[in-house]
């Protein structure tokens, strides 16, 4: 293809100085000698000058001695009314005229306008890159289109969203065959609505649908639409569709609706441009006639944000949740992104799905990628589970920080307080398994850290699960108390996470005797992105809310004198386990669970 070529303002700067520096070079080159006015007259009187030059301001002329040698000389005019005269009585040739130079012409004429010609052509370039490509194209749809050929994804690339995957299916079964839903008056949904949290593939499914369907797939994301004009959003939005409808049957997909579909007049300042894309969009919507076979996706992690106008029936019709992958729905993920890999023989990626609860598919690929890096790195030619395994750690956990060096009685406080967390774990029953002890530093802060990893995906917990929660999160610092006497800052983290779990058993779940089976946060909460869980001011009384933090420090305080008197009984247990872990930094839950006494052990394991 024929290279694009680009003017740029430079340009012009760059020639509109090499001009002044050639005047400047013609003007040295036509240098004359200066001779006072005076002079000039006696050599007139003298008979000594040749020929003469008058512009209006000065005086050129040559000496007859050196008239084919020199450039002339120059002397500055003064109004003298019998010059002429003299010139006439001496016999010199003599003739007023305009001098023009090459400097003055470009100056006052060509270089102006070629200077404002390229300020004016470089901002309109320069509005039209902001703009979708150009000045006149402002109010053009910025959406990606892919023709059917070049939409590489199919179904099978998308793995641990069954039901999705199921009910988009129908979708791709219309756009290959409208008739056959048309033909009892069935209509397709105007618009899918693809729903759930960050990483989930939402877009890949948008994507795989296109492919499968074989039909054009326009892709735009919702912050595409507004810009800093007002109106350009809903021209967008109406260029859209109409593109749409020129390739139908089509797919156009919007990412991250909740960029232009929030409620409006939600919030302390309305957006007026906002606003006027949701109408248009709602428009367009009621517009266009679904036997065309134009299908609108679109995906948000915010469905609580958007317009109830925007999600009545006629509009997205349908709502599909694409939720986290299950223990089965990670393996298959996981299956997909080892494809591009090479596995060493035994490696079961079924423990590495139990291995993590709550990833998502863009988790798990990083996990993949991890793990490969970590194979290279080794000097490895395959990938072998070890590298999944530290992998999986490296994605939870952090990477290890092995330059930070602690202190002897650092390590053996960061060593004491994690056999805490462990002991407390395997005291318990329901908890999770103890997979991994370390005191190597890791991620952001982490100087140590227990890692449990579940043996299977929990969706509800009964309150003393919950407690057993809180106190394994009290055990490390439980665990300094007893053995230094007090605790320190490492237990930050615990504290909080602890805190959040009472104050959502006493708030949210009902679980406090007290104050009874009422629900009283009733503020809106994100569905399914995570947010700060801190106390906000709910509807309830300064009472209510002073028997809250009564009731959440009764709930902490239970569990840690529990976890005390636990680690009471295990005393040796923690000391030896500490003293083990200070010097392999590293063990595994069933190196602990083996210092355990016989007879401790199986009371711990009942």
């Amino acid at each position: 293809m024929e290279k694009k070529q680009r003017v740029s303002l430079w340009y012009f700067i760059l020639a509109f100085w090499a001009l002044i520096i050639l005047q400047e070079v013609y003007v040295a080159s036509q240098h004359m000698d200066e001779v006072p006015y005076s002079q000039f007259k006696g050599w007139v009187q003298d008979g000594k000058v040749a020929e003469v030059s008058i512009t209006e301001t000065m005086i050129y002329g040559k000496l007859k001695e050196e008239k084919e040698k020199s450039l002339g000389f120059q002397a500055v005019r003064v109004d003298d009314p019998d010059l002429v005269r003299l010139l006439e009585e001496q016999h010199v040739e003599f003739a007023g005229v305009v001098i023009s130079t090459l400097w003055k012409d470009v100056a006052s004429w060509v270089v102006p306008i070629l200077v404002f010609a390229g300020i004016w052509f470089w901002l309109l370039r320069k509005l039209g890159q902001g703009a979708g490509g150009g000045f006149m194209r402002i109010g053009k749809s910025k959406a990606k289109v892919y023709m059917e050929k070049d939409i590489p994804t199919r179904m099978k690339d998308v793995a641990g969203v069954d039901e999705a995957t199921e009910e988009l299916l129908e979708v791709v079964e219309f756009l290959r065959s409208p008739e056959k839903y048309t033909r009892i008056g069935g209509k397709i949904p105007k618009g899918v609505l693809l729903v759930g949290p960050p990483g989930t593939g939402k877009t890949l499914l948008a994507r795989a649908i296109a492919g499968e369907a074989e039909v054009p797939f326009f892709s735009i994301s919702g912050s595409e639409f507004v810009e800093m004009f007002v109106g350009v959003g809903a021209a967008r939005v109406r260029d859209l569709f109409e593109q749409a409808q020129a390739k139908a049957p089509c797919i156009i997909f919007i990412d991250e609706l909740d960029a232009i579909g929030k409620a409006r007049g939600s919030g302390p300042m309305a957006h007026e441009e906002r606003e006027q894309t949701l109408n248009q969009l709602l428009v367009e919507m009621d517009g266009f006639d679904p036997r065309v076979g134009v299908i609108l996706l679109a995906a948000t992690n915010r469905p609580e944000t958007l317009d109830q106008a925007l999600l009545r029936a006629g509009r997205f019709d349908r709502q599909i949740l694409v939720d986290r992958p299950d223990r089965k729905g990670r393996a298959a993920i996981l299956a997909i992104h080892a494809k591009a890999i090479k596995l060493a023989p035994g490696v079961e990626l079924e423990s590495i799905a139990a291995m993590t609860p709550g990833m998502v598919g863009a988790d798990l690929a990083n996990v993949v990628n991890e793990a490969a890096l970590l194979a290279i790195r080794r000097g490895r030619e395959t990938v072998q589970q070890e590298d999944f395994q530290e992998a999986v750690e490296r994605v939870i956990a952090g990477l290890e920080r092995k330059n930070r060096v602690l202190s002897h009685d650092e390590r053996r406080r960061v060593a004491h307080h994690e056999v805490g967390h462990a002991l407390i774990a395997l005291s318990l029953p329901g908890s999770d398994p103890i997979h991994k002890i370390s005191i190597i530093p890791r991620g952001v802060a982490a100087l140590g850290y227990t890692l449990q990893l579940p043996e299977e995906d929990r969706y509800l917990y009964t309150r003393t699960e919950l407690q057993n929660r809180i106190a394994v999160l009290l055990g490390g610092r439980a665990a300094e108390e007893l053995v230094f006497g007090e605790a320190s800052t490492g237990a930050a983290d615990d504290l909080q996470k602890a805190t959040s779990i009472a104050k959502r058993m006493v708030k949210d779940y009902g679980m406090s005797e007290l104050l009874g089976t009422v629900a009283l946060d009733q503020s809106a909460k994100p569905a399914f992105l995570p947010t700060a869980d801190t106390y906000s001011a709910g509807t309830y009384s300064e009472q209510t809310a002073q028997e809250i933090d009564s009731e959440v420090r009764r709930l902490i305080d239970e569990q840690g004198q529990r976890v005390r008197t636990l680690l009471a009984a295990l005393h040796p247990v923690l000391l030896s386990g500490a003293k083990k872990l200070l010097t392999a930094e590293v063990m595994t839950g069933e190196e602990l669970k083996a210092l355990l006494p016989p007879k401790e052990e199986e009371s711990v394991l009942q």
